[in-house]
């Protein structure tokens, strides 16, 4: 099987949805189009390290007994974390689920165990947009994506466009990963640090108008705001590098007034008045954009789970809203 390049813009209609993505990053807090278009990113890909890590698909995990304890002291025996998932992936419903931290489609970790050396390795490296072959089983050959990252469990999240893969796969299965990015710094922007971020992603969010405005601000598109009063669980770690911290849905005005009841597996969002360059914290100004990578949860604390891109301290992000800015639109439709 062929190594998966992203398909250029060649037809009318394709071209004409990249230049209405433009034209909306074109326009300042101000609603008035800029006349400068934003300048693409740059950043040292030359000196950036292609390593090789591996994974293999890793069977359901359930504690025992099975009940989850709900934030309003309910009971609940539903899947969770681990397996390969057929029928939630990237861009379906991260809400609208009878589950709890639902791993999206194929969940990787390393066998020596979930805090060895080897694991934490998997976790950091693995960077999402990183291609991911699978090299045993019945499915050998075929390529796909990183699209999450999984604290606690220290899984990995792959996914693949052809859809038919995930039926050919089975527990155990191991796959290589590309991993590409991790040290990643952006070279032409001040105060915006990039983490667990593929070159493949970053240029794939450029081909869909992420930018420097002409103001020095990193434009990119997202699909929710997210008020960082409500981030949970993954919050008092000493880096963001790997893992995720959850997005808490427990107040029903809060989802309301930010349309966080439609978010889905692979949403692009922006955390605001959230720092996450040394650590997850609340820091009035600042702005983390990351990934949702798990479903949500009914348990205290936690909720849907968000992997980080990028972070500025000052602010120095301006998330755009658009519905469209999913993984499976930058990666692989």
């Amino acid at each position: 099987m062929n190594k998966i390049t992203k398909k250029p813009a060649t037809n009318g209609k394709t071209l004409m949805n990249y230049m209405a993505k433009i034209m909306m990053f074109l326009l300042p807090v101000t609603g008035q189009i800029s006349a400068q278009a934003p300048e693409p990113v740059e950043y040292n890909n030359d000196q950036l390290v292609r390593m090789a890590v591996q994974g293999q698909i890793a069977e359901a995990r359930m504690s025992y007994p099975p009940y989850r304890i709900g934030f309003d002291g309910s009971l609940s025996v539903v899947p969770g974390t681990g397996s390969i998932t057929y029928n939630f992936r990237t861009g379906d419903s991260a809400i609208d689920i009878a589950g709890d931290h639902i791993e999206p489609a194929v969940t990787l970790y390393h066998p020596n165990g979930r805090q060895s050396a080897e694991s934490v390795a998997l976790n950091v490296l693995a960077c999402i947009g990183n291609e991911v072959v699978v090299i045993s089983g019945n499915a050998k050959g075929a390529r796909g994506f990183v699209i999450g990252k999984h604290g606690g469990s220290e899984h990995v999240m792959v996914d693949f466009p052809d859809p038919s893969v995930i039926d050919n796969l089975l527990l155990g299965d191991r796959m290589h990963i590309h991993a590409l990015g991790t040290g990643m710094r952006l070279t032409n922007i001040e105060d915006v640090k990039a983490m667990n971020m593929s070159p493949f992603l970053l240029e794939a969010m450029t081909g869909a108008g992420m930018g420097i405005t002409p103001e020095g601000k990193l434009r990119v598109a997202v699909t929710h705001m997210v008020p960082a009063k409500i981030m949970g669980s993954g919050l008092g770690r000493n880096h963001a590098y790997s893992g995720d911290y959850d997005i808490q849905l427990f107040d029903s005005e809060v989802n309301e007034k930010y349309g966080l009841n439609t978010l889905r597996l692979g949403d692009i969002v922006a955390i605001i008045n959230a720092d996450t360059s040394y650590g997850r914290i609340y820091k009035t100004g600042a702005v983390t954009i990351g990934v949702i990578t798990h479903s949500n949860s009914i348990v205290a604390g936690h909720g849907p789970g968000v992997t980080t891109l990028f972070t500025s301290s000052s602010g120095n992000i301006e998330p755009v809203v658009d519905p469209d800015a999913n993984l499976k639109n930058l990666l692989w439709d």
